[in-house]
């Protein structure tokens, strides 16, 4: 429990932190503060208080979580000013002045939301590749492939120009967002980019269902209420690379479900695959509902059962999501 008087802090030094619980505000009696918000692994600065300047007043009506953090910018003194203290004193205010002094404080509270709201705005913005721009420009690439795609030993070609044209005049993107998918596209191994000179260039699609079906799953994917949806985090992608690679090891039975031996996984995870795989990690995709829980076998070790086709149907599509993701909108 804070206590009432004055608080000397050193430059730098941490008043409060965001997320802490709230139990005092402060006033500023020498020197200078710096409201701060996180922002990824460091800190954005949203204001700086003075001597004579107030601050934490807004959770006295809520007893909320600090909303922000504040740092001491000099050496500086504050006066504390604990809300035990302060609520029998505003108990004795006028109840017109509280419920005035009230509604502020819950207009206030509605304004951050509203910034966090753009913030959160911003942040999409911020990508190159929303998850819309995605579906848009890979429905491109499957739509010329069905118009115009040549069928060859190396895949499904189509004109680099028409898939500009495309880009461009029906739907509407901009030519460089296209031109970084099939970069990206590349990389990953589901297409090839030739230059033919001239400003020509032909890409050849290995598997275009492949990109079909991404556009199809991924559009349904994204209207899907949140709380509904299966989202494959970044960190789990070894996880399924490592079930497809030994999956294919296995016979699959009647139901197209295999049965794969985590304990020996994890032992040669290394050797085969470059990168250590603990069985245990495997319980964040069975709570994803992609493979079964843990089995436990006679020899101490434990199996789980999946549907291999469809995962090495999902891999390759969140390997496209979150490689994508990645990019900023300014390069």
């Amino acid at each position: 429990m804070a206590e009432s008087g004055v608080r000397v802090l050193e430059k730098g030094e941490i008043l409060f932190r965001e997320g802490d619980p709230s139990d005092c505000m402060f006033v500023i009696k020498k020197g200078r503060i710096a409201i701060t918000k996180t922002k990824g692994s460091g800190e954005i600065v949203l204001a700086e208080l003075h001597a004579g300047q107030m601050l934490g007043e807004m959770a006295f009506f809520d007893n909320k979580p600090r909303s922000a953090g504040a740092r001491a910018v000099e050496k500086t003194e504050v006066i504390v000013l604990p809300f035990n203290a302060l609520y029998s004193q505003f108990k004795k205010f006028p109840e017109w002045l509280k419920a005035t002094v009230r509604t502020v404080n819950s207009h206030l509270r509605e304004a951050n939301q509203r910034i966090k709201n753009l913030e959160r705005a911003e942040e999409k913005d911020a990508k190159m590749f929303p998850g819309d721009v995605i579906v848009r420009l890979c429905a491109v690439i499957s739509l010329v492939g069905f118009k115009v795609g040549e069928k060859t030993e190396e895949g499904l070609v189509i004109p680099g120009g028409v898939l500009r044209t495309y880009c461009i005049q029906i739907f509407h993107q901009p030519t460089h967002r296209m031109q970084k998918l099939l970069e990206v596209l590349e990389e990953l191994q589901l297409l090839n980019i030739e230059d033919l000179g001239e400003g020509r260039t032909k890409v050849t699609l290995f598997d275009h269902s492949q990109i079909t079906d991404f556009v199809d799953w991924y559009n349904k994917w994204l209207y899907t209420k949140e709380a509904d949806r299966i989202e494959v985090q970044e960190r789990h992608l070894d996880l399924l690379h490592a079930l497809i690679v030994f999956g294919n090891k296995v016979e699959a039975d009647a139901n197209n479900q295999v049965r794969v031996n985590l304990t020996v996984l994890q032992n040669k995870a290394m050797e085969e695959l470059g990168y250590q795989v603990n069985a245990t990690d495997m319980d964040t995709l069975s709570e994803l509902g992609l493979i079964g829980e843990r089995i436990s076998e006679d020899d101490n070790t434990t199996s789980t059962e999946f549907d291999l086709a469809e995962i090495k149907r999902l891999y390759p599509f969140w390997r496209i999501i979150h490689t994508l993701n990645k990019i900023p909108a300014k390069q």
